[in-house]
């Protein structure tokens, strides 16, 4: 699930101290580096679910979907939807995370009905389903500190035994981009954070 980086409509809480334009940069780093780690998993299939155009940061074997719907719980409805088969959804604001953690989460899906990892601020980096049912995000708020919790209460409301995976830090401020900069050296994220930091 990402967003187009455009200036002004991605990671605006990062501004100030940054520009519009350098949080842009920042926001495609970390796409970039999000999509290198699901491109280099076994999975299937590599699907961006996407609200905005494709641009050169896109690697080549995943097919892109619109993102439908007004507020994220029904963005993620309606991809399951579109998806049709087990899935494992991650965001753009953990640009830290590997190879290994997104093969854990397959591995976890395969003898779990669900998996979810929570991040620090209360939401959550991933979601897994081993069958594609839309209504594991009914009535979940977004973008709250409760809402892995309201997620994990929603699958288990539905019987699905749930696997919880590590926890991460994403990036929603200033300050997590710092801290995860510092955490995951290795990332362009840190590279374009750092040379923006030094400009």
């Amino acid at each position: 699930m990402a967003k187009e980086p455009l200036a002004g409509r991605v990671k605006t809480r990062l501004c100030p101290p940054l520009r519009h334009e350098q949080a842009a940069v920042l926001a495609e780093a970390a796409l970039a580096d999000t999509l290198t780690a699901v491109a280099s998993t076994p999975a299937t299939r590599r699907i961006l679910v996407l609200d905005g155009s494709p641009g050169p940061w896109l690697p080549a074997g995943f097919e892109v979907v619109a993102q439908r719907g007004d507020g994220l719980a029904e963005r993620l409805a309606n991809a399951t939807r579109d998806v049709g088969e087990a899935l494992v959804f991650v965001g753009m604001d953990t640009p830290q995370i590997t190879r290994a953690l997104l093969c854990t989460a397959l591995d976890r899906l395969a003898d779990h009905d669900a998996v979810l990892g929570p991040t620090t601020d209360g939401g959550y980096w991933t979601i897994g389903l081993r069958e594609p049912d839309p209504r594991a995000f009914h009535d979940v708020p977004m973008s709250t500190g409760a809402t892995a919790a309201a997620q994990l209460a929603r699958l288990e409301q539905l019987g699905l035994r749930t696997a919880q995976l590590e926890s991460l830090r994403d990036v929603d401020s200033y300050e997590d981009a710092v801290a995860v900069a510092t955490l995951a050296p290795w990332t362009g994220f840190a590279a374009a954070f750092e040379l923006l930091v030094t400009d």
